[in-house]
């Protein structure tokens, strides 16, 4: 078993404890109207509350890119002659050494 798969069953059995050792009523003011609720059932309440609102707030968030093509682009022989990525005549900082053994 691993750590993390541990660390689960046991705070899943420590909530259990706790949730079964409060099961007296109390009074929970709702904006105007007094409820009488088990503490059992307002912690359970407020546990799933705080799950929900963890697991939308540590979500992986998706990084949308937009793509927007107003002209049509085309490259003739002389462009791609001067362009950085395509010409070895251009200065890279490497070493004669690093350009013979990539060219």
């Amino acid at each position: 078993m691993s750590f993390k798969t541990i660390v689960i069953i046991v705070l899943a059995v420590l909530i259990t404890v706790i949730f079964m050792q409060n099961t007296d009523q109390v009074m929970f003011t709702l904006l105007w109207k007094e409820i009488y609720v088990s503490k059992l059932i307002m912690m359970l309440v407020v546990t799933l509350f705080g799950f929900i609102i963890g697991v939308i707030v540590a979500r992986p968030r998706k990084k949308r890119k937009e793509l927007s093509f107003d002209k049509e682009v085309s490259f003739d022989d002389e462009d791609r002659a001067n362009a950085d990525y395509l010409s070895p005549k251009k200065s890279t900082g490497l070493s004669d050494e690093d350009n013979d053994y990539i060219n």
